[in-house]
């Protein structure tokens, strides 16, 4: 019987990084979670469904917020009167929801600082996609035909930053430094079936041993 392994995906925009995602789920036949975690959220905070999707496409904006109280809110005692910005309290419920989906079994997370919410678990596989700037462009322009082609570097350069400051506050951790990952692969040089095809086999060997 095959161990459960967790496998978590942490990408560059425009990398490819939620493609291959995609892939290692049906190569491997485990589930995948992205969006759904959104959905979920919504469902036990009695949200609607857009208001969660736009808090966390907004969260770096609160974080100045939460910093001025003098130390990260995450396991810490809220001061007496301190009201918790939506923000913080999706963050933790939908860690809370992570949790949950790896005591399911295997299964193969994108983003939300998964590496770091998960790092307790025993066989997890943490991923950071990269991928060269021109095969982002190209990428970015085949999948958003609505965005100029003047825009889409900044729109890259401002998806990364907002993960980046999003992951590196509620871990204390560095978005994309590579001691923070088990493996680091730039998808531009095997392509997302190639790369996919490489950690499903690095994945098998975890799930063998």
């Amino acid at each position: 019987m095959a161990k459960k392994l967790i496998i978590t995906i942490a990408r560059q925009y425009g990398s490819g990084g939620r493609e291959i995602g995609e892939r290692i789920s049906k190569l491997l036949g485990i589930p995948l979670y992205d969006k759904e975690i959104i959905t979920d959220a919504a469902s036990k905070s009695d949200l609607d469904h857009e208001v969660v999707r736009k808090s966390e496409e907004a969260a770096a904006n609160s974080l100045l917020y939460t910093l001025a109280l003098g130390s990260n809110f995450v396991g810490a005692t809220m001061h007496f009167g301190y009201k918790m910005p939506l923000n913080d309290k999706l963050f933790i419920l939908q860690s809370d929801i992570i949790k949950g989906y790896a005591k399911e079994g295997s299964c193969v997370i994108i983003g939300r600082c998964s590496d770091y919410v998960l790092r307790d678990e025993e066989n997890i596989l943490r991923l950071f996609i990269y991928s060269d700037l021109d095969h982002r462009q190209q990428r970015v322009a085949e999948r958003h035909p609505e965005i100029k082609s003047s825009q889409i570097i900044d729109v890259i350069n401002k998806t990364d930053k907002r993960r980046s400051t999003y992951y590196n506050f509620y871990t204390g951790n560095k978005w994309g430094k590579y001691d923070n990952y088990d493996m680091a692969i730039n998808s531009s040089t095997l392509g997302i079936d190639g790369t996919a095809e490489l950690i499903v086999s690095f994945a098998k060997k975890m799930m063998a041993d």
